[in-house]
């Protein structure tokens, strides 16, 4: 039965549905259908019954801040001349100490004409807090303003790297994880890899695969995909490529996905290249969102996303740099 919180209209055109399949006329059931998933609610069918729920979260406008149900509904900048030198993107869900010491490193390092955006992915109650103190103050990041976009739920890691490319300003956007602090600048020599059009993607660290099944780390240089821990790439490539699959609520593996969906020129094309940066000026501490989920919760999270690389890139062993390798597993 519907939910009495779903607006009369909806309610009104489910129900006209539910007639017109009754009477097995399809098109207009799938007419209607249409009309209720443009409103942003999802049908279900029950035999000629139904359920209805929303097909994504609400936007949310309270106390004078916007939480975005979608990452589709974020006023997107990528149409906009781009301007500065990069875009770091930050996601912030728990752990605000991890978020504080990653904005602590970029305002001691980052040059000028570096924009930070930091995603809320439905921050807990103590991240959130931080947040606002964040905004409150006027000299973030080395007297450059932090942009905060919040969510209304917990959208996931893809969704939330989109939400994140969508308020890029800057040419390349950098995703940088809160397990790092930042002891030096390491945006300049990002967007230096990134000034030769033949790299598509750039690092602190790679990996390798012979096979797609299997990746192992790999030394500076020229890898197949680049972890994102620290992952940069161009807004324009972002733009034309993405956005990024939302299936990836996880964050493990959407990193070579991503990676390689950037590097792909077809199979009769030349791949871009992937560029391990060295010495990167990042020190890497425990990764949260790992460290505390069970391991067999964390495999299996794990697992499912890489599927969906096998899915897209499966046969596509024209990507990697030295196919039929052996490699440690996912």
């Amino acid at each position: 039965m519907p939910d009495q919180e779903i607006p009369p209209q909806i309610i009104a055109l489910a129900d006209a549905r539910a007639m017109a399949r009754a009477g097995k006329d399809w098109p207009e059931a799938d007419r209607l259908r249409a009309e209720i998933e443009a409103a942003g609610w999802k049908v279900v069918d029950r035999g000629f019954s139904y359920t209805l729920g929303r097909e994504h979260p609400p936007d949310v406008a309270a106390e004078g801040v916007l939480r975005y149900g979608r990452s589709s509904s974020v006023p997107s900048r990528l149409e906009e001349p781009p301007k500065g030198t990069a875009t770091v993107v930050l996601i912030a869900t728990d752990w605000p100490d991890d978020l504080a010491r990653a904005l602590a490193g970029l305002s001691s390092h980052a040059p000028d004409g570096t924009q930070t955006v930091i995603v809320a992915d439905a921050p807990s109650p103590d991240q959130e807090e931080a947040l606002r103190a964040i905004e409150a103050d006027s000299v973030s990041l080395g007297g450059r303003p932090v942009e905060v976009v919040r969510t209304s739920a917990r959208l996931g890691h893809a969704a939330a790297i989109n939400v994140g490319i969508r308020r890029a300003a800057a040419p390349i956007v950098i995703l940088v994880d809160t397990s790092l602090e930042p002891v030096g600048d390491l945006v300049t020599p990002l967007a230096a890899t990134l000034a030769d059009p033949t790299v598509a993607a750039a690092g602190g660290w790679g990996i390798v695969s012979g096979d797609l099944r299997h990746f192992e780390a790999a030394p500076p240089g020229d890898v197949d995909a680049i972890e994102g821990y620290c992952q940069a790439f161009r807004r324009a490539d972002a733009a034309a490529r993405g956005p990024l699959d939302e299936h990836f609520r996880f964050y493990r593996n959407l990193d070579i996905w991503w990676s390689l969906v950037l590097r792909d020129e077809g199979e009769d094309g030349t791949p871009r290249r992937a560029v391990a940066v060295p010495d990167l000026p990042v020190v890497r501490h425990e990764h949260r969102g790992y460290a505390s989920l069970p391991p067999e919760e964390r495999e299996r999270l794990s697992r499912r996303n890489f599927y969906r690389i096998i899915d897209r890139f499966g046969r596509r062993t024209d990507l990697l740099l030295r196919p039929l390798g052996t490699a440690r597993g996912p």
